[in-house]
């Protein structure tokens, strides 16, 4: 007897892997058939390696055909397993955030050396530069961006935006910002795992109302951990920027930052590196400069991983009093310190620029374990 395919695919579309409720046919488990006369050779492909599901589906098979098409054919039954990645409900997906241009990332290799000052004096001269301009606050288990915009006690508003429910982030200063911080006591300590952690930040980043953004930075906690990885497997970040001080201990530290982006597998362009409290000077001796941690540590470092300065800012009491008071010492006007950071700010711009015109744009990657210009604007 010569089997007939269409008959043999009409059998085979009344069984189904166990498990899985549809049909082989449909659900594209039978991925070819093959008749020789009374012979018939049928290919699967399931996407579970358990021995029980493979043998009950030729078992299911074979049956089928005896029972439906022919009780004496000789049938074969090939099975290749293509297992499914299961997807973790708490991970992030690399994807744009439409309407946001450019994405900064602010990163340091150790705590204490100023990085969410830095973050929030960028953010403001960018702001004075004209930019719309974003911040979120990435430092799960020490934000601080709420209490340097003085917004400690504001919260985020639900907006509907295209039929869906979006919060509204906290604005001032011209700076729109989102932060963990806005959705805990100020004495109430945050103990979570990774997982958990990823999930808020998802929630930021996703399901905010950010509208249309030249840049959007990113305070990330200090280190290289769980974190940077979630944030960078989150959305395509256009550079880095590194923050440290002058001594040796945070230098090394620093060195690792600018590494882990380096890195093959994530490959994130490092924008330079900003030396935070650089000098002190006092009140009563203005021109003079102590170098209390040592001198230019960071612009060396820079020059040896041939990554650019992009500033200096000296240890002065009124940076420290301006962020506790929520009042960014940036929104000074005709002051050194103010002149300071525009004069950073204005290089972290001409490095986007720089980087947007020379490489194409960075994607989110996919990792699970480690081993005042119009340029900017540019489509990324």
């Amino acid at each position: 007897m010569k089997l007939n395919k269409s008959d043999i695919q009409k059998a085979l579309a009344t069984i189904s892997v166990a498990g899985d409720g549809k049909n082989m046919v449909d659900a594209g488990v039978v991925k070819n058939i093959i008749t020789f006369g009374d012979e018939v050779v049928v290919d699967l492909l399931l996407q579970t390696p358990a021995l029980h599901i493979k043998k009950r589906a030729e078992v299911d098979v074979m049956k089928v055909i005896h029972e439906k098409v022919y009780e004496k054919a000789k049938v074969k039954v090939n099975i290749k397993v293509e297992a499914t990645k299961k997807q973790n409900p708490n991970e992030i997906k690399g994807k744009p955030i439409p309407g946001i241009k450019n994405i900064i990332a602010v990163a340091s290799g150790k705590g204490g050396v100023g990085k969410s000052t830095i973050t929030s004096n960028l953010a403001v001269s960018l702001a004075k530069m004209g930019f719309k301009v974003g911040l979120l606050d990435a430092d799960i288990y020490g934000p601080s961006g709420p209490t340097m915009f003085d917004v400690l006690n504001e919260r985020p508003l639900s907006v509907t935006v295209d039929g869906k429910s979006k919060m509204k982030p906290i604005e001032n200063y011209g700076v729109k910002m989102l932060s963990i911080g806005f959705f805990t006591k100020p004495n109430q300590a945050v103990i979570w795992r990774g997982p958990m952690a990823a999930k808020a930040l998802n929630q930021m980043i996703f399901d905010a109302d950010w509208g249309e953004l030249d840049f959007l930075l990113v305070d990330l906690p200090p280190g290289t951990g769980d974190i940077h990885l979630s944030i960078m497997q989150s959305m395509p970040i256009t550079g880095a920027v590194v923050v440290s001080t002058p001594q040796n201990v945070a230098l090394i530290d620093a060195q690792k930052a600018v590494a882990m982006f380096q890195q093959e597998n994530i490959n994130v362009p490092v924008l330079g590196v900003v030396e935070n409290m650089a000098y002190f000077t006092p009140e009563e001796l203005p021109e003079n400069k102590y170098y209390i941690f040592g001198k230019e540590g960071a612009r060396n470092l820079a020059n040896q991983l041939e990554v650019r300065f992009l500033g200096e800012i000296p240890l002065v009491q009124s940076i420290r009093e301006a962020g506790d008071v929520g009042r960014p010492a940036a929104l000074q006007e005709n002051t050194p310190l103010a002149d300071a950071f525009l004069e950073t700010t204005r290089n972290v711009v001409e490095e986007v620029v720089k980087r947007n015109e020379s490489i194409p744009p960075t994607e989110a990657i996919q990792i699970t374990t480690m081993a005042g210009c119009s340029a900017v604007n540019k489509k990324k």
